[in-house]
């Protein structure tokens, strides 16, 4: 798994996420998303390059989704895989997260 943080506008930040989500590389992905959501604003996990999103990961993105109004942060998802979207639709976090297909569309949103 690889990680990459940007801010492309002031309160915005963007974590890009690519490789597989599994129990070895969620622990990298929750200190991530733990030290990113601490700065509040709009977070933005895109996970288009995301190849697979194991239970762990599922898992972490939960903790996120729970955490961010602790920060008050709005937390958006950008997933177009079928590895990202069949996990979400299938255990139902789908209707948890603020999903959108592009990081336009979710930092607009």
């Amino acid at each position: 798994m690889a990680l990459s943080a940007s801010q492309p506008a002031a309160g915005v930040t963007v974590l890009a996420v690519s490789g597989e989500v599994d129990m070895v590389s969620a622990p990298a992905l929750r200190d991530a998303l733990v030290n990113g959501l601490a700065d509040g604003g709009t977070f933005v996990i895109d996970m288009k390059g995301v190849t697979f999103l194991g239970s762990a990961g599922l898992a972490v993105l939960v903790e996120a989704a729970r955490l961010a109004p602790q920060h008050s942060a709005a937390l958006k998802v950008v997933a177009t895989a079928r590895a990202v979207t069949r996990p979400l639709e299938a255990t139902g976090l789908g209707e948890v997260f603020s999903v959108h297909e592009s990081v336009d569309a979710a930092v607009s949103a």
